[in-house]
Formats: structure tokens, sequence, C-alpha cells
């Protein structure tokens, strides 16, 4: 993994530059949280301010991904970088009420949201085949660490920058992004080149429309990739509450503390950390020897989606074992009797959070023709981000009316139908020479 980022100067551009905006977003959305809290004393306000940074830009996914798919991806991933600077330092320099802000933040969350699919379909640019699960490992090592490491930092910022300042470094943050991408090769959109080969006319791209109804389409009859997108809607549905769900499940079982409550919080991320770093490890790739083969593009090289039977098999299997495991992670929390065991059971529950995310995301990256990837990677965004905002309400409602070990029972207990399901689906597939992405040709 550290290896690829220091021979691959391409990508460890982009590495770093996703890690040092993760950090200064979440530098700022703890100093909003606390603004917004001071300022109305709400809890809805609170909950407003994360609805428009989370759930509603997902609702977008798919024409975010029409952009990706479109554009040249090193100019949107710069664009949106620059228009996040301007708007973070709008929202520092002017600190305006909430409904103002709440407009801010919302376009703030758009650009990220056009952001992430043109990140992801980028890596399958700039990585040969067989390193994408080590290259997915990094990036999800170092924008999770900046995450974790963001509230600590905001604990001691804030005090001393208040919350103009944060919110000004996290606009420096934005811009070193984009000085980093700056260092990337044009990244223009897959098929764009057609005549004599010779570097004839541009093709012109389908309305943007259009592109994000094709996109919706494909992915309709595209098996692998629509068992990827909703096998991980249904599992983040399912589980996405473990975080509401622990605090009560300390609180009214466990009898623990808020020192505990704290210290349960943090077991996913150091299982998600560790996770990271083992599927970083090159022995332990799914698509190590030999199983993947070709040039830096993936399935960009060619429009197509190549993979042999045995490379699709194990991104199968370590995505599924990834659902599983986080699945069953939550189900036996809420068997739990002490906190020692909660807090075990929800580092495991890590570990299979970074198996899913490699494992499907690879297998997008390795199974979608490079044309397309754009629109499913929005997708993919898209509902990850709705399924956490169904989570979060189902599961409010379902601690209500039951309990948190009833909570996370059923919470796992339907992460595990659902990795059940993406299971027989995917059997036959993974049987075929050439799947997913291949079955079907691109569109416009």
């Amino acid at each position: 993994m550290f290896t690829l980022i220091r021979t691959n100067r391409d990508f460890g551009a982009l590495c770093t530059a996703r890690t040092v905006s993760f950090l200064g977003d979440t530098l700022s959305l703890v100093a909003l949280l606390l603004y917004v809290a001071d300022q109305t004393g709400q809890a809805l306000a609170v909950a407003a301010l994360l609805l428009v940074g989370d759930v509603l830009p997902a609702l977008l996914g798919p024409l975010a991904g029409a952009l990706a798919d479109r554009y040249d991806l090193r100019r949107i991933m710069i664009g949106c970088e620059l228009a996040q600077v301007g708007l973070t330092v709008l929202l520092a320099l002017w600190l305006p009420s909430l409904p103002v802000l709440l407009v801010l933040v919302a376009a703030r969350a758009l650009a990220a949201q056009v952001f992430a699919p043109a990140s992801r379909t980028a890596v399958g640019r700039l990585v040969e085949p067989a390193a994408l699960p080590g290259a997915n490992a990094a990036l999800g090592l170092g924008t999770n660490g900046a995450e974790a490491l963001g509230p600590l930092l905001a604990a001691v910022l804030l005090p001393l920058l208040g919350v103009r300042g944060v919110l000004l470094l996290d606009a420096g943050t934005f811009a070193v992004s984009a000085l980093l991408l700056a260092r990337l090769p044009a990244l223009r959109r897959a098929g764009a080149a057609v005549g004599d080969g010779a570097g004839g006319a541009l093709e012109a791209p389908a309305g943007l429309g259009r592109a994000t109804r094709d996109g919706l389409a494909y992915l309709l009859r595209a098996r692998v990739a629509r068992a990827v997108v909703l096998g991980t809607f249904a599992v983040v549905a399912c589980n996405g509450i473990d975080d509401v769900a622990l605090v009560f499940l300390n609180r009214d079982v466990l009898g623990g503390g808020d020192s505990a409550i704290a210290v349960l919080l943090s077991a996913v991320g150091i299982g998600l950390l560790a996770g990271y770093w083992l599927l970083g490890r090159p022995a332990l790739s799914p698509l190590s020897g030999g199983a993947a083969s070709g040039t830096a593009g993936g399935a960009g090289a060619d429009g197509g989606a190549a993979m042999t039977r045995a490379a699709t098999g194990r991104l199968a299997v370590l995505m599924l074992g990834g659902w599983a495991v986080s699945s069953a992670g939550n189900l036996l929390t809420g068997l739990s009797w002490a906190v020692a065991v909660a807090f075990g059971l929800q580092a495991v529950r890590g570990l299979g959070i970074a198996g899913m995310d490699v494992g499907g995301t690879t297998l997008l990256q390795r199974a979608v023709p490079a044309a397309m990837q754009g629109r499913v990677f929005g997708a993919f965004n898209g509902a990850i981000g709705v399924a956490a905002g169904l989570s979060y309400a189902g599961g409010a409602l379902l601690l209500d009316a039951t309990s948190a070990r009833a909570t996370f029972l059923i919470a796992g207990g339907g992460g595990l139908i659902a990795t059940v399901a993406t299971a027989v689906a995917l059997r036959s597939l993974v049987r075929s020479r050439v799947p997913g992405g291949s079955e079907e040709p691109p569109g416009s």
C-alpha cells in the first residue's frame, strides 16, 4: 500500500489530496455542529445540518456520476475543491443565520457529492488492475484516519481559533487538495476520441439528463453492478443505526458511563483502520497471484471488463464476507453482556466494513466499463447516503418501540439476510468468465 503511494506519484497525489480534504471536512463539521447547537439550542437544527450535508446530496448521486462520465475527471475534482474553498470561506466570514447556513452547507455537500464518483473512477485510470485493492485500501485508511483524527484536532483548535478560524483552516485544506490534484494528468472521459484513431474528433456527449437515465438503465441490466449497489444499500440500511443504538445499549443494558460510550464509539474506527491496513498488504490482495492482468486503467483500458472467474470470485467473497462480518458484529453486540465484549465485536465489525468497501469498490472498478463508471459510482455513493438516512430514521423508531438489544439483533439479522440474498444472486455470475459490466454495451 505505502509502496504504491511512493511509486505511483499520480495516485499518491490523489490519495494525499483526499486525506487532507477529509481532515479539514471533519474539523469544519464539528465546528458547525457546535455553532448551530449554541446558536439555536435545538436538536432539530443540528439534525437539519446533518440532513443537508449527507442525505439530500445523495439523492443527486446518479446526476453527479453523469458529470464524471461527461467531463475530464481532473478538472471536475479541482473544480469541486475550489468551489468548496469559496463556500467555506463565505461560511467563515459570514456565519449566517440557520436557513442561509443550511443552503451553503448543502451547496458544499453537493460539490463533494460530484467529487466522489470522479475520484473513484480516477483510481481505476491511475492504478494497475492488480493494485486496485491496495489503492482502495490506502484511500480508506487515509480518509477514515482523517475522520478519526478530525474531532480530536477540533477539540484542540476550536478554543484557539474559534469557529471562523477552523472553517478557514478547512478552506485551506481544500486549496491544498486542489493544488495536489493539479499534478494529475488529464483524465478525459472514456471513449471520447473517435474517428481514425489518430487524435480524431471528440464524440459529442449525450445531454446530462439522458446520460443520467442511461446510467440508471445500465445499472438495471448489469447484474454484478446492480447486485453490488442494491446489496450495499440493504446492508447499510440495516446496520447504519449502530452508533445511536450503542449509546442506549451502554446506558440501559451494560451500565457504562460517558467514558465507556466514547470507547465503544471508537471501536469501529479502530477496526476500520486495521482492516484497511491489512487489505493494503500485497500478499492479502484479492487480486494477487495473477488473477487480474492488464495495464493501468483497469476496465478503462479497453472499455470492457474482462476479469477472470477467480478474480471476480475473490472480490465477491471479500465484499460478501465484509457484509456478513459487519452484520454479525451488530447481531452479536445485541447479545453482549459487558462493555469489553461489545467493544471487541464492534472492532471486528470495523474489519468487515473495510472488507465490504475495498471488495465492492474494486469489483465495480473492474466489472463496469470505463464509460459508465462515473454513473455507477454516483448511484453507489448516493445509495449509501440514502440508506444511512433511512437507517437513522427507521432505527430511531425501532429503538423507541423496542430496546437497544432488539435493535442490534434486528439490524444484524437483516444485514445477514441481505448478504445471503446477494450471494445467491452473484453465485451464477461468478461462474461466468466475463461478468457484470461487460454484459451490456455502455450506451451513450
